[in-house]
């Protein structure tokens, strides 16, 4: 039922995310804000008689709303309003977050840990091999790498993470009927297994330049540190570098040569101390204190491994002498534990924490 109403409340044109999560709190949900009096919603810090009166048609706003949620759930996209548990808690933080959020695919909105990648369109062989390196880099720390999925860096984040095995989301602007640009459709399909798409537009929306901007917000918001590849002097990706710094979340920048204007934003972004110099992605880890975290669950693991019984030892063995990672038809080979057999096994692994299933039906330890 609170579902509609946000819903309903987010297609306002007029009324924002500011403005949408302060009548919210003001009020307690969005169906009381409905069914308050004009009078009452003028009176909140903010509004006036005017933004009131955008409330007043309760019965077409619901029926918009109605007709949207229906939409979605037969395209399998799923909605994510403020107030759900599945609302991503990073955003939470931020003073300007969407009170809406629709994803497709396996998105998990509240990854352990995560890191924005982004850069120019018009990239380097220098930047696209730079972000290579830093997803490869990055892939013992198994963060969820975020973009917007634009030509260039963003894309070749997301296309490495999949090499790696690593969940990636693209935050795209506009409704996720299509995929913008459509060149990159196909990378896009490929996430939909390993993580998946979001925006803030429902369905129908067409990508606009003027949502560019209010879409870096969300990869700087998801984002526990975000990283800058190769910048120009004015762009989406010194933006984005701009909004993570508003957010104090960490922000590196990778220093590009003086004479090149794809290095203009990241040197700008280092001189005007918004971003550190990335020399590698030991400074996330660093500023992010995940090797602390790193050691504190090898620590509750081996806890865990001295209690394994045979065949559980087995498993874990042939996983650590294989790289950590197995596709399970290999895992059952080596191992030689029966697939029926290895399928229970393996599920209260992933139960004690221990592996973690990967897209493709591959197995990793945790």
């Amino acid at each position: 039922m609170e579902q509609r109403y946000q819903v309903a409340l987010s297609l306002i044109s007029g009324i924002g995310p500011v403005l949408s999560k302060q009548l919210i709190n003001h009020f307690g949900s969005a169906q009381e804000i409905f069914k308050a009096s004009k009078g009452r919603v003028s009176k909140v810090n903010g509004f006036g008689v005017k933004l009131s009166s955008l409330l007043s048609d309760e019965e077409k706003l619901l029926r918009q709303a109605d007709q949207l949620i229906e939409k979605s759930y037969r395209q399998n996209i799923a909605i994510h309003c403020l107030k759900d548990d599945s609302y991503p808690k990073r955003l939470l933080q931020i003073p300007d977050a969407p009170l809406v959020l629709y994803t497709k695919g396996k998105v998990d909105l509240n990854p352990n840990k995560s890191v924005g990648i982004v850069g120019t369109r018009k990239a380097t062989k220098y930047g696209l091999a730079t972000t290579e390196s830093i997803v490869a880099d990055a892939e013992s720390n198994r963060p969820t790498v975020i973009s917007g999925l634009a030509y260039g860096i963003d894309v070749r984040a997301h296309e490495a993470a999949l090499e790696e095995s690593l969940p990636t989301i693209a935050v795209l602007a506009c409704g996720l009927q299509t995929v913008y640009p459509a060149g990159n459709r196909e990378t896009a399909n490929k996430m939909l297994d390993a993580g998946g798409l979001i925006s803030e537009y429902p369905i129908g929306t067409k990508a606009d330049p003027r949502y560019f901007p209010a879409r870096n917000r969300i990869i700087a918001g998801l984002s526990d540190a975000l990283i800058v590849v190769e910048a120009a002097k004015k762009g989406g990706a010194l933006i984005t570098g701009n909004i993570a710094h508003s957010y104090e979340r960490p922000v590196f920048a990778v220093p590009g040569q003086l004479d090149k204007s794809n290095s203009e934003g990241c040197n700008q972004l280092i001189r005007n101390y918004k971003a550190s110099i990335y020399t590698g992605f030991r400074d996330v880890v660093e500023a992010l204190n995940w090797d602390r975290e790193k050691e504190q669950k090898v620590q509750m693991i081996t806890a865990k491994l001295e209690k394994l019984t045979g065949l559980e030892k087995k498993v874990v063995d042939t996983l650590l002498a294989n790289g950590q990672q197995m596709k399970l038809d290999d895992l059952s080979w080596q191992s030689q534990i029966p697939l029926n057999q290895l399928a229970s096994i393996l599920l209260q692994l992933e139960f004690e924490g221990i592996i973690k299933p990967l897209p493709g039906k591959e197995y990793r330890l945790g």
